[in-house]
C-alpha cells in the first residue's frame, strides 16, 4: 500500500449554481479539476461549501493553506483578483467573496482568526467579478467571457502553492 503524504492545500469553492454568478466559482472547478496532473489533485483537498462560515475556516489543519474559490463583490464584473486571505475586508469597494451569507465577512475572518490556533489560516482568496445573483440566473456574459481567465488565476495559486506546474493531465 502506497502512503500518500496530506494534502497540503484546501480548496474551498463556495457558491450556489442556481443563483446566477454565484455559481461562477463551482463552474470554473467543476472543468478546471479534471484538467490538473495527478500530483497536483493528490496535493489537493476539495471542499465545497455554499457559503464560506467560519467553521470552514478554522477546520483547515496546520500545515495546511486554504484557497477560497468564489464569485466576488467590491469589483466590476468578470474581473478577476487573487488576494491574501487576510487582507480582505468588508468595505464595499474592496473585493469581497460574494457567498458569506450567514455572517459578514469581516466577522467570519474575525472570529476564525481569534478561535483558531494560529489565527488565520495562510492562503488565498481567487475571485471573480460578479453581476448577477438571483434565484435561477444563469452566468452573466461578464462571468462566461472571463471564466478562462478565472480558471487560470485559480490553476496559478495552486501551481504556486503545491509546487507543481499545471497543464493538461496526461492520460494514465
Amino acid at each position: 500500500m502506497t502512503h500518500l503524504p496530506p494534502p497540503s492545500v484546501r480548496l474551498l469553492i463556495c457558491g450556489n449554481a442556481d443563483r446566477g454568478d454565484d455559481g461562477a466559482a463551482l463552474s470554473a472547478v467543476a472543468t478546471l479539476l479534471p484538467s490538473l496532473p495527478p500530483s497536483m489533485l493528490e496535493c489537493l483537498e476539495v471542499r465545497r461549501c455554499g457559503h464560506l462560515r467560519v467553521e470552514d475556516l478554522l477546520d483547515v489543519p496546520k500545515g495546511q493553506v486554504a484557497v477560497v474559490v468564489d464569485a466576488a463583490v467590491g469589483i466590476p464584473p468578470g474581473h478577476v483578483i487573487t488576494l491574501p486571505i487576510g487582507s480582505i475586508t468588508a468595505d464595499e469597494s474592496s473585493p469581497t467573496p460574494r457567498s458569506s451569507h450567514e455572517l459578514p465577512i469581516d466577522q467570519v475572518l474575525g472570529l476564525a482568526e481569534v478561535m483558531r490556533p494560529g489565527g488565520l489560516p495562510e492562503g488565498t482568496f481567487v475571485g471573480i467579478g460578479g453581476r448577477r445573483f438571483g434565484y435561477g440566473r444563469p452566468l452573466s456574459r461578464s462571468v462566461r467571457l472571463n471564466m478562462a481567465a478565472f480558471q487560470s488565476a485559480i490553476a496559478s495559486e495552486l501551481t504556486r502553492l503545491t509546487g507543481i506546474r499545471s497543464g493538461p493531465a496526461t492520460p494514465a
